[in-house]
C-alpha cells in the first residue's frame, strides 16, 4: 500500500512539472509573437502616414511636426498615445489635441487652436490672448475685430475680470468692442463703435449684464446717449454726458 501511495504522488509531481512546463512554454510564445509584433516593420508608426489636421496661424507647425516626428517608427502597439497628446498640447497656440491610432501604421491627429479674443499693447506691437489668457502670438498691428485691453500690467484679478466680460458678450456686440479697460477688477468698462460708453462694473452677473446690454441696444433706447450702465443690471441706467 505505501508503495502505490508513494507511485500515486510521483506521478501527481510529474503531471503537476508537464503542466507547469505546458504553461511555461505557452506564456513564453505569447511573450515571443508580443515582441515580434511589437518590433514588427508592419506596425512602425510611418510619417507618410499621420493625418494632421486644425493647424492655423496660432500654431507653429514646425513644432507639430518635432512632437510627430519624435515618434515615427514607434511600434503603433505600444506607442503611448495620450502622452502624444500631451505633448502637443504644450506646443503654443494648441488649446487641444486629439490623437488616434490607424492600423496598421498612422496617426490621425486633430488639433484645437487658441483663438484670440483680445489684443494688449505692448511697446510697439501687441500681444494676443485667448480667453484663457494664455498668449497666442504678437502681432505688429491690431487685427480687426479685436479689442485692445488697458489692463494694470502683471494684474492677472483684472485680466480675468476683462476676459470674463468678453466671453459673456454676444458675437454681435463684442464686433462693436472698440476698447475695453478695468483698473480694477470691479470697474471693467468699453467703448462701442458707433455707440456709447459701457459701464460694467465687476464680471459678477456678466451673463445678466450682457442680456440687459443687447435689449437695449436693439430695442433702441441706448440710440443717442454715451454712457450705458448695466453695472446694476437689474437697474440699467442711460445718460448723455458732455
Amino acid at each position: 500500500m505505501q508503495e502505490r501511495l508513494a507511485e500515486r504522488r510521483r506521478t501527481q509531481r510529474r503531471r503537476t512539472a508537464s503542466r507547469g512546463a505546458r504553461v511555461a512554454a505557452v506564456a513564453a510564445g505569447i511573450v515571443a509573437l508580443v515582441w515580434a509584433v511589437g518590433a514588427s516593420p508592419l506596425f512602425a508608426l510611418d510619417a507618410q502616414r499621420i493625418e494632421l489636421s486644425g493647424v492655423s496661424d496660432e500654431i507653429d507647425p514646425a513644432q507639430v511636426d518635432d512632437v510627430l516626428a519624435s515618434h515615427v517608427g514607434a511600434s503603433l502597439l505600444t506607442l503611448n498615445v495620450p502622452h502624444v497628446a500631451d505633448q502637443l498640447r504644450d506646443v503654443p497656440g494648441v488649446r487641444d489635441a486629439t490623437v488616434e491610432r490607424v492600423w496598421p501604421r498612422g496617426l490621425r491627429v486633430t488639433l484645437v487652436a487658441r483663438q484670440p479674443v483680445a489684443a494688449i499693447a505692448s511697446g510697439t506691437q501687441f500681444l494676443l490672448v485667448d480667453a484663457d489668457a494664455v498668449d497666442v502670438g504678437t502681432v505688429d498691428a491690431l487685427p480687426d475685430g479685436l479689442p485692445l485691453l488697458d489692463v494694470p500690467v502683471g494684474d492677472a484679478r483684472v485680466l480675468d475680470a476683462a476676459l470674463a466680460v468678453i466671453r459673456s458678450l454676444s458675437p454681435q456686440v463684442l464686433a462693436r468692442v472698440e476698447g475695453l479697460g478695468a483698473q480694477t477688477a470691479d470697474s471693467v468698462h468699453f467703448a462701442l463703435r458707433d455707440g456709447p460708453r459701457v459701464e460694467w462694473g465687476s464680471a459678477e452677473d456678466s451673463a445678466l449684464k450682457a442680456q440687459v446690454l443687447a435689449v437695449l441696444l436693439d430695442s433702441g433706447q441706448a440710440d443717442g446717449v454715451t454712457v450705458v450702465d448695466v453695472s446694476a443690471p437689474t437697474l440699467p441706467i442711460t445718460r448723455i454726458e458732455g
